[in-house]
C-alpha cells in the first residue's frame, strides 16, 4: 500500500472543494478496488477537476477530458517533454512512451495459426507461440495451478528467451527482462498484469472460451476484440501523467498552465457517458474505442496482444477443460497499476 504522501499546498493551489470530501487516490483503501469503492464514479460526477496532494497532480476522470489531455497539443509529457504531444497518442495501455523503442516488423501482428509458416517475416509471433505452448504443457497435468505465477509471469520473458535462441523458457529461475531499461517492450510486469486480466475475463465467460476453442474464421477477430476490451475495462496502467503547456478548459473548470495532470484511464474507460454498461466485459460492444489499446506500432502493445492471443490458445489446447478452482473468484488490486495477483484454476 503506498504511503500517504500528502503535503500542505499553498491556499491558491488548493481547490475549495477539496475540503468537501474529494477522495484521494493514495488514501488507505483506495488501491484495493477503486471501482467497487465508487472512487472513480465519485470523481467523475462530483469532482471532475480537483487537485490530489498525494499525487501532486490535477485529476481528470471523465472520458472527454482524458481524451483531450492525451491528444491535444496543449498537453505534453510529464515529467519532461520527451513523451509525444497531441495529436500523436500519448503513452497508454502497455506503452510507456520510451524514446528508445522502435516499431516491430509488420509480421509482429498476430497471424492466424495456419498463416505462420507462410509469412516470410513473422516477427516475434513464433517465439511467443512456442513459449506459450511450452508453459501450458508444463501445468496441464496439475490438479490446481496459479496462472499468474506459473504462466502470466513467465510468458513475456519466455518469449524473449525463445527469440534469443534458447530451446524453451527457463523456469528454474525468476524471469529477467532484457534489453535497455528504457525500452517499454521490456516492462514485462505490465504485460503480466494485462495478460492476467485478459485471462480472468475470458475464463469468466464459458461461451467466449467455447467460441475461441472452436476456431473458425471469427475466432481470431474475437480474441483481438477481447484483448482491446480488456484494456478498456481493466487497464494495467490506471493513471497516465501529462503536463499543461497553457491554460486548458475542461468540463470541470480550467487547468492552470505548467501543471501536472493525472489522466485516470480506469475511470475514463468506464464512463457511462461514453460506454453503454461500462462495467460489463463485452468484446462485441458496438461502442468499442481503439484509444485504450495504445499507439499503433508500439512494441509493448503488439507483444501484449500476441501473448494474450497465443497464450489463451495454448492454454485451451493443453487444457480444454480449464476452469476456476473450486471456490475461487479472481480479484484485482492497485490504483497506479492494476491486475489480478492470483488466478487459481483446475487444468483438467
Amino acid at each position: 500500500m503506498p504511503a500517504d504522501r500528502s503535503e500542505a499546498l499553498p491556499t491558491a493551489r488548493r481547490p475549495h472543494r477539496l475540503a468537501g470530501g474529494q477522495p484521494g487516490l493514495l488514501e488507505p483503501g483506495a488501491s484495493t478496488d477503486p471501482y467497487r469503492l465508487r472512487l472513480y464514479r465519485i470523481l467523475r460526477t462530483e469532482f471532475p477537476l480537483g487537485h490530489d496532494p498525494g499525487l501532486g497532480a490535477w485529476l481528470l476522470s471523465r472520458y472527454e477530458d482524458v481524451v483531450l489531455a492525451l491528444t491535444d497539443p496543449r498537453f505534453t509529457g510529464y515529467p519532461h517533454d520527451g513523451a509525444p504531444r497531441g495529436p500523436v497518442p500519448a503513452p497508454l495501455g502497455l506503452c510507456r512512451g520510451s524514446l528508445v523503442c522502435t516499431p516491430l516488423p509488420e509480421g509482429g501482428t498476430a497471424p492466424a495459426a495456419t498463416d505462420t509458416a507462410a509469412d516470410p517475416d513473422p516477427g516475434p509471433a513464433p517465439a511467443v507461440e512456442r513459449a506459450a505452448y511450452v508453459l501450458a504443457r508444463r501445468i496441464a497435468g496439475r490438479d490446481r495451478a496459479d496462472l499468474v505465477g506459473e504462466f502470466c509471469r513467465w510468458l513475456p520473458a519466455g518469449a524473449d528467451a525463445v527469440a534469443a535462441g534458447l530451446s524453451s523458457p527457463d523456469s528454474s529461475a525468476p524471469p529477467r527482462p532484457g534489453g535497455g531499461a528504457d525500452d517499454c517492450a521490456r516492462q514485462t510486469g505490465l504485460r503480466e498484469r494485462a495478460l492476467a486480466s485478459f485471462l480472468a475475463n475470458m475464463l469468466d465467460d464459458p461461451d467466449l472460451l467455447a467460441a475461441v476453442a472452436g476456431g473458425g474464421t471469427g475466432a481470431g477477430m474475437l480474441l483481438h476484440r477481447a484483448w482491446a476490451e480488456t484494456l478498456r475495462r481493466d487497464p494495467p496502467v490506471q493513471i497516465v501523467l501529462r503536463r499543461t503547456r497553457t491554460e486548458v478548459r475542461v468540463s470541470g473548470g480550467t487547468l492552470p498552465a505548467g501543471e501536472a495532470v493525472a489522466c485516470l484511464i480506469g475511470a475514463a474507460g468506464r464512463d457511462p457517458a461514453r460506454f453503454a454498461a461500462p462495467d460489463r466485459f463485452d468484446p462485441l460492444r458496438a461502442d468499442a474505442d481503439p484509444l485504450f489499446s495504445g499507439p499503433v506500432g508500439c512494441p509493448a502493445a503488439l507483444l501484449g496482444r500476441l501473448e494474450a492471443e497465443y497464450g489463451l490458445r495454448a492454454l485451451l489446447a493443453a487444457m480444454p477443460r480449464i476452469r476456476w478452482a473450486e471456490g475461487f473468484r479472481p480479484t484485482s488490486s492497485g490504483v497506479l497499476t492494476r491486475g489480478p495477483r492470483t488466478l487459481l484454476v483446475r487444468p483438467s
